[in-house]
């Protein structure tokens, strides 16, 4: 009997404390005339709500409300809508009042920051916004779009799809003679300067018949084995054709080819999604003029990946959406080998295959020929500033008459490249090219060729 007598005050007082707690959460939602006009004009009651579109002209205001929607406020003894239940009892409300924006309103907030968001680095704060809550998520993927459409790199993946249609996409490349190894940065600003973001990086390995340069994402990784693998261009041992790899598929019902570098586990894919290996998305090939070393390279690319009528009006690229990562540590059965028995024939005809432009309609690229200038006694290409030190290795490279009537479209540089300084080169691209292909085709222009100079 003494037990129960116990439980039931004990009972009594948990409901008296929580009528006390519930009278103080009426007051507080009450809120009083005079103690709201002793605060100061700063501060906000908690459950009213101001927004002007001059309020968001800079990042940092736009930082303070991803915060303050991240702490989520806790409501005791709470069974109000709109507010879920933890495991201890309590509620906790899910919603804050930056998620009652008006679509319109909020559209208009977003595309403000990015306009204001000009440069690589800041790009985290727009995609940060989308971090807010999931109407701040959709707005926010509608606005931040492949490079094609926005013209920026946001996200890795961005370097393995098409540039901009409307203007070229400014980068350099910087040089390592001691290291073998080149790195692609993305220009941050119209000058010739070396202040750029990082983008990719590739890494020289000679062999006895041919010479490979690895494409990475990763400046301190660069072996086929990592995650953050791009894919490599190899050459033949003349250093007149090349042929560009990727990582993983660039279509629908791209073939993987068969060689000893191609990466396997037991006869099994790590993905049964995406087979890893390499694809073969570009061939390159120089040949010699017919002035000799005085005279410019002549180059011919066919972009096995992209169809010839990408450059025409409407016409579409293939686009890469995710990367196919694989992990040694999921897959300790990763294995590198080489096949000796057939290694010389795959070499012997990777160097004497022919480079035929009838491949399914591919696109065909060649450079722009350039001009002789009487004065400067040399040969010159029009770069609008962007090159300033003569070099056999300048380019420019756009649509051959090969994929059919020339049209305005095939006058538009597609990709150039040249020398600024000592190991410092500019690398501009558009559509429908990559970054990754890109990078890809102005190495082939570093590599030693033996038949043409």
């Amino acid at each position: 009997m003494r037990e129960e007598e116990e439980e039931e005050e004990e009972e009594e007082e948990s409901l008296q404390l929580m009528r006390e707690e519930e009278e103080k959460e009426e007051e507080e939602e009450e809120p009083n005339p005079r103690s709201l006009s002793n605060k100061s004009k700063d501060e906000k009651p908690s459950s009213c709500f101001t927004l002007k579109l001059s309020d968001f002209p800079k990042m940092p205001a736009i930082k303070s409300i991803i915060n303050r929607s991240r702490s989520h406020r806790v409501v005791q003894y709470s069974s109000a809508p709109g507010t879920n239940l933890s495991g201890d009892g309590s509620a906790v409300e899910t919603t804050s009042c930056w998620a009652n924006l008006p679509q319109e309103l909020l559209r208009e907030v977003l595309v403000r920051i990015e306009e204001s968001e000009s440069s690589w680095p800041p790009r985290k704060n727009v995609v940060a916004c989308a971090g807010v809550c999931r109407s701040w998520r959709h707005i926010t993927k509608d606005l931040v779009k492949v490079p094609e459409l926005s013209g920026k790199l946001t996200f890795p993946i961005s370097v393995k799809q098409p540039g901009p249609r409307e203007q070229l996409l400014q980068c350099f490349i910087k040089r390592s003679r001691s290291t073998q190894t080149y790195r692609l940065y993305l220009s941050l600003n119209n000058a010739l300067t070396e202040d750029g973001k990082f983008l990719l990086a590739a890494r020289k390995c000679r062999r006895p018949t041919c010479t490979d340069y690895i494409i990475s994402l990763d400046t301190d990784d660069m072996s086929k084995g990592s995650n953050a693998y791009a894919g490599k261009l190899r050459s033949n041992f003349l250093g007149t054709k090349f042929t560009v790899f990727d990582g993983q598929p660039p279509h629908a019902g791209a073939k993987m080819t068969k060689s000893y570098s191609s990466r396997l586990v037991n006869l099994k894919q790590v993905s049964p999604r995406v087979p890893t290996g390499n694809y073969p998305v570009a061939n390159i090939s120089y040949e010699l003029n017919v002035l000799g070393s005085r005279g410019p390279r002549r180059m011919h690319c066919i972009m096995d990946a992209i169809p010839a009528a990408a450059v025409e009006p409407g016409g579409v690229a293939p686009t890469q959406t995710e990367f196919y990562h694989h992990s040694a540590d999921f897959c300790p059965s990763l294995l590198f080998f080489r096949s000796k028995s057939n290694h010389a024939e795959r070499v012997e005809s990777f160097q004497s295959g022919p480079l035929s432009s009838q491949r399914e309609g591919a696109l065909v690229l060649k450079n722009k020929a350039p001009r002789w200038h009487e004065q400067l006694q040399c040969w010159c290409l029009n770069f609008h500033g962007r090159v300033t030190v003569a070099s056999v290795k300048n380019f420019q490279l756009v649509a051959s008459q090969e994929n059919g009537p020339a049209g305005p479209e095939h006058e538009n540089i597609i990709l150039q490249f040249g020398k600024v300084g000592k190991d410092f080169f500019t690398m501009d691209y558009r559509y429908p090219i990559s970054a990754f292909q890109a990078f890809a085709i102005c190495l082939s222009s570093f590599d030693t060729k033996i038949a043409c100079e």
